[in-house]
């Protein structure tokens, strides 16, 4: 190829890409005030389901001293009875844990320790799931999405919402949303149709140096009734030690090894 030639078709490319582009950003622009409904519709039916069952896959990243990124994966079984039963199985590669709340006790127990933990909580998952965050620290990164203010807990610190476009997570058709926060961006992808459903979250984190993310993808999604009588029951296993709050146990609920540097959280 001759080089006028060359350099006519590197024009010709540029220029193509150059509308692409535009076309992109306007089309961006058109759909951004269809963001924050899209997001509200999602909450308002995730709110009013009164019976919830999901399997989930989870990814965290660290950032180690050295600026490495790491990515510890897990994944695991969602049960929720409104206003007041829930029970979370997450099984990592440095965690077996199984929680369980009946509305009066949180009991928690960590397979790799055999042992569990027991507190008096009496309320409603929304409770349950504050309390633990503001007394262990331990990350339930996701869980914002099921709770009842769920569209007031994800929109308290949103500076700016974006509407995507479309996207396909595990075959199923999703709007695809992103918002920025003081010190987070995040993107959820919602299923299209009479069923919004969240069907990914992703979570980047600016405070920390290479921007870690928390990715989480929810699957298997259910709304029946939860027929089995014993699914918010906890009963220690064979062998199980009861320890104290303060114990290893209650802080192997979060998604990253004891000692590991933090990652992305919301």
């Amino acid at each position: 190829m001759k080089r006028t030639s060359l350099r006519k078709l590197v024009r010709i490319t540029a220029a193509a890409s150059s509308v692409a582009i535009l076309s992109v950003a306007t089309s961006h622009g058109a759909r951004a005030d269809d963001s924050v409904a899209l997001l509200k519709a999602m909450a308002d039916y995730t709110a009013a389901q009164k019976s919830i069952s999901a399997t989930f896959d989870s990814d965290i990243e660290v950032i180690t001293p050295e600026l490495q990124k790491i990515q510890f994966s897990s994944s695991g079984q969602l049960k929720l009875a409104r206003p007041d039963k829930l029970r979370v199985r997450r099984t990592g590669g440095y965690a077996d844990v199984d929680l369980v709340y009946d509305g009066k006790t949180v009991s928690l127990y960590g397979n790799n320790a055999k042992a569990y933990v027991q507190a008096d909580l009496p309320g409603t998952v929304d409770q349950l799931v504050d309390a633990i965050q503001e007394k262990t620290g331990a990350s339930l990164s996701g869980a914002d999405l099921l709770l009842s203010n769920a569209f007031d807990l994800l929109t308290s610190d949103v500076e700016v919402g974006e509407h995507v476009g479309q996207g396909v997570i595990d075959g199923v058709e999703c709007e695809h949303l992103a918002f920025r926060g003081h010190d987070t961006d995040w993107q959820i992808w919602i299923q299209t149709g009479a069923q919004p459903i969240p069907r990914k979250y992703v979570i980047t984190s600016k405070t920390l140096a290479g921007a870690p993310q928390y990715t989480l993808r929810i699957k298997d999604w259910k709304t029946d009734p939860i027929a089995d009588a014993e699914a918010f029951t906890f009963k220690p296993p064979e062998g199980a030690t009861k320890v104290s709050l303060d114990s290893d146990v209650m802080m192997e609920f979060d998604e990253v090894p004891l000692g590991t540097a933090a990652g992305a959280k919301k």
